[in-house]
C-alpha cells in the first residue's frame, strides 16, 4: 500500500537575490541529518524562488498608470500595486468586488497575477512576482542539486496559492516542475466495478503541491517541504512541466 509523508524542511534563512538556493536546501537538509535523494519530491514556495531570482518589485518605485487608478479606485486597492499586478498580465478576466482575477504572462489564471506581499519581509512594501518562467527554474534548482549532490536529485515543484472557483479557501499548485508526473491519466481504463473511466484525469503535481503545504505553517519561513512515497511519478527526466496542467484557453467554458 503506498504512503505518502510530509515534512517541512528547517533551516532555510532569508533569501535575498543571487543566493545558491540549491545550496541552501542541501545544507539544511544536511544539518537535520536527511540529505535529499532521488525519489524524493520538493516543493518550494515560489517567493523563494522569485526572491532568490530577483523577481521583487518595491512599491515606492512605482508609477502607476491611468489604467492603474482606475481599477484601484474601483477595487479599493493601491494603485502601485495594482500597476505591478498589470505588468504581470497577459488579459484581466474580472475586476469586481474588490479581486482582481488575471491571466498571467505564463497562462496561469489567479488572482493579482500571482503578486504577493505575504512573507516579503518588508511590511507589504516590497512585492514578490512569480518567477518568469516556473518550469526553467525548477529545472535549473535541479541540475544544480544534482551537481551539488553528484548523482540524481529530487524533482522539483514550485508551488503558488491559488483560489479555486465555486470552493471556499485556498490550496497549493504547482506552478514550476522538474523530475514529476504532473498528471496521471485514467481515461479509458475501468474502474473497480469494470466501468470505463472516461473523465479521470488525475492533477498528481497539484495533489502534490497541497498536501506539501498541509506539513507547514504561512508565517513558519518553512519555503521547503519534502515529500516522500511518490517515487512511481518521480522520473530522472525533467518531463513536461507544470505547464502541462494548464488547460488552453479554448477549452474554457466559463469564458
Amino acid at each position: 500500500m503506498p504512503t505518502l509523508s510530509a515534512r517541512a524542511l528547517a533551516g532555510i534563512p532569508q533569501l535575498h537575490a543571487g543566493d545558491d538556493l540549491a545550496e541552501l536546501i542541501l545544507a539544511a537538509a544536511t544539518t537535520n541529518g536527511q540529505a535529499p535523494h532521488a525519489g524524493q519530491v520538493l516543493t518550494i514556495a515560489h517567493t523563494a524562488v522569485s526572491k532568490v531570482e530577483g523577481a521583487t518589485v518595491a512599491l515606492v518605485d512605482i508609477e502607476p498608470s491611468a489604467r492603474a487608478h482606475e481599477l484601484a479606485e474601483a477595487l479599493g486597492k493601491d494603485p502601485r500595486m495594482v500597476e505591478v499586478v498589470l505588468s504581470q498580465t497577459s488579459e484581466v478576466m474580472r475586476a469586481e468586488r474588490g479581486v482582481l482575477i488575471c491571466r498571467t504572462r505564463h497562462g496561469l489564471v489567479c488572482a493579482n497575477a500571482g503578486v504577493d506581499a505575504s512573507n516579503a519581509g518588508d511590511d507589504g512594501q516590497t512585492l514578490v512576482l512569480q518567477p518568469a518562467d516556473p518550469d526553467a527554474s525548477a529545472r535549473a534548482l535541479r541540475a544544480r542539486l544534482a551537481e551539488l549532490l553528484g548523482g540524481p536529485a529530487p524533482a522539483i515543484l514550485i508551488s503558488d496559492t491559488f483560489g479555486r472557483a465555486w470552493r471556499q479557501g485556498q490550496v497549493d499548485v504547482a506552478i514550476g516542475l522538474a523530475g514529476l508526473q504532473p498528471l496521471e491519466d485514467w481515461r479509458g481504463r475501468r474502474d473497480e466495478a469494470g466501468l470505463e473511466l472516461h473523465a479521470t484525469w488525475l492533477a498528481v503535481a497539484d495533489a502534490a503541491a497541497a498536501a506539501a503545504d498541509l506539513a507547514r505553517a504561512k508565517d513558519s519561513g518553512e519555503p521547503v517541504v519534502v515529500l516522500d512515497g511518490l517515487e512511481r511519478f518521480v522520473s530522472l527526466a525533467d518531463g513536461p512541466g507544470a505547464a502541462a496542467l494548464m488547460r488552453a484557453p479554448a477549452e474554457d467554458l466559463f469564458l
